[in-house]
């Protein structure tokens, strides 16, 4: 059985329960970071690159962000020779399916991308698993680009544990990206493409709704 009919037969298998609908550990958005870059003057070209679980999911939810132009799915943490789809779900890559999102710096800052990534994207709390998907390849995962990307990623984190927003520790890695490898065609705008997908409406439709609720300022 091939990981994607694997995916789809372990959402059946759970009866059609719905995995992580919010990352929030209580019914709101996590607070926003204390510490980002400001808002650029100008129309600003940058990108960032996260990973947690699914990027089906990551991507729908970051293509209803403001201020996003692009968010294309791929591969990050391992070699260009093994960023391929029936590899990197072996889980013994080092890849992670990672989100690559281009944002306008004068729109949206990077913080305000992360805030979504902890609030509604993923659960940064569980290892190595995201809803039924389990595996290394579905760890949670900042890869940063810059020292500044680390900087607020790291004191973002930090500010999040001391407040204990979640009710576990969380796991997200910040590390550097030494690549990213655009994933096939049809995992491309998976969402968009497929919402009457069963593991689409259980597992990722919610956390879009949540970004319009709990975040409407950024919700587009």
């Amino acid at each position: 059985m091939t990981a994607f009919f694997r995916r789809a037969a372990i959402v059946l298998a759970l009866g059609g329960a719905t995995a992580c609908a919010s990352a929030s550990a209580s019914s709101g958005a996590v607070p926003p970071p204390a510490a980002d870059a400001p808002l650029a003057k100008t129309k600003t070209e940058r990108v960032a690159v996260v990973a947690g679980g699914c990027f089906w999911g990551i991507q729908a939810v970051y293509q209803h962000v403001k201020g996003v132009t692009r968010a294309t799915s791929g591969y990050s943490g391992g070699s260009a020779d093994t960023a391929r789809y029936e590899i990197v779900e072996t889980g013994q890559t080092g890849h992670a399916e990672s989100e690559q999102i281009t944002y306008d710096a004068s729109q949206v800052t990077y913080g305000q991308l992360l805030r979504v990534f902890f609030s509604v994207a993923h659960d940064p709390t569980t290892l190595n698993r995201q809803g039924p998907d389990e595996g290394t390849q579905y760890r949670s995962v900042i890869f940063f680009g810059d020292d500044e990307q680390k900087r607020i990623a790291e004191s973002y984190i930090a500010q999040l544990e001391d407040a204990r927003v979640f009710s576990r520790p969380i796991v997200t890695q910040v590390v550097p990206l030494n690549g990213f490898y655009a994933a096939e065609d049809y995992h491309q705008d998976y969402a968009a493409n497929h919402p009457y997908d069963m593991y689409i409406m259980v597992n990722d439709a919610p956390k879009v709704s949540n970004l319009k609720k709990l975040l409407p300022d950024l919700y587009k």
